[in-house]
């Protein structure tokens, strides 16, 4: 048998056909990044350390912010999607009166609206869906089984989902099951509130994806003249970069595992990384 193969939506972590999944805490930046990914797309453009090929038609269903909002966050990126990003906000939109995704009959009136949507987003579970426990397997089954039959249509789908206890995604772990792509995002260790929006990036499952595609790394979003610049740095270089200012500063390996949350035995590593190549960043 001779498949087709699965092009990129975002490459390398999204494809024709995918289920993926973005968790956080609250406040963390989940509800930018997945605007981030629906511009990209809907674009052919790029965003943080992933690229989309082509332009794809994409809906955005939020349950959440308000539709004002939402424009507002879109505007800040620079290039417009042409038509094909839609939005759909509860607070506008007849069919979100009562949108509960955990049963057939919502998921039959979101799939008469789909029309070419290559890519769904889904933000955010919690707020789209409503009955049974969210610990329970169960109360699953059906929304598991709708994402399912869109893969076999070639939609993908990225659900967003609030972080649990514990650092997971809330509620039974058999929603990780079918999933090609869970990414998870958290506030750095010496994170500080005036950083805004600044995060970590993991990839917590990837299916095809190896090598540096798969690395962590961390994210920034500043806004100049009401324009959206995100910033990425390699979470290796973040810590190599505290640690060498707190060996600076004097401070004992001890104080600076405590403070960065490393391994003594790590922070001696990169310490030792640093010293080797100090002598050639001096050289003329």
């Amino acid at each position: 048998m001779k498949l087709k193969p699965r092009d990129f939506i975002l490459e390398p972590i999204i494809r024709t056909g995918s289920l993926a999944m973005l968790s956080a805490f609250r406040g963390v930046g989940k509800t930018q990044v997945a605007i981030g990914i629906a511009h990209a797309a809907a674009t052919g453009g790029s965003f943080l350390n992933w690229r989309a090929p082509v332009p794809r038609d994409v809906l955005y269903v939020d349950g959440e912010m308000p539709g004002a909002d939402l424009q507002e966050r879109l505007r800040m990126f620079s290039q417009v999607s042409s038509g094909r990003l839609r939005i759909l906000p509860m607070d506008e939109q007849e069919i979100g009166v009562s949108l509960n995704l955990s049963q057939a009959e919502s998921q039959e009136r979101l799939e008469a609206i789909l029309g070419p949507t290559e890519l769904l987003i889904l933000d955010n579970r919690s707020t789209l869906t409503s009955g049974g426990r969210e610990n329970e397997a169960e109360s699953w089954d059906t929304m598991q089984s709708w994402q399912l039959r869109l893969r076999r249509r070639g939609i993908s789908v990225l659900l967003i989902e609030h972080e649990g206890r514990g650092g997971n995604p809330r509620g039974t772990s058999k929603r990780e099951d079918v999933l090609d792509t869970l990414i998870t995002l958290k506030h750095p260790d010496d994170y500080k509130i005036e950083d805004g929006a600044r995060f970590e990036v993991h990839l917590g499952k990837a299916r095809g994806v190896f090598g540096e595609a798969a690395r962590p790394f961390e994210a920034k979003l500043e806004v100049h003249s009401g324009e959206a610049l995100w910033t990425m740095k390699d979470l290796q270089d973040v810590e190599a970069d505290l640690v060498m200012t707190m060996t600076r500063d004097g401070e004992s390996v001890r104080d600076i595992a405590a403070a960065t949350g490393l391994s003594r035995s790590k922070v001696n590593r990169i310490q030792a990384r640093l010293k080797a190549i100090q002598p050639s960043s001096n050289k003329p």
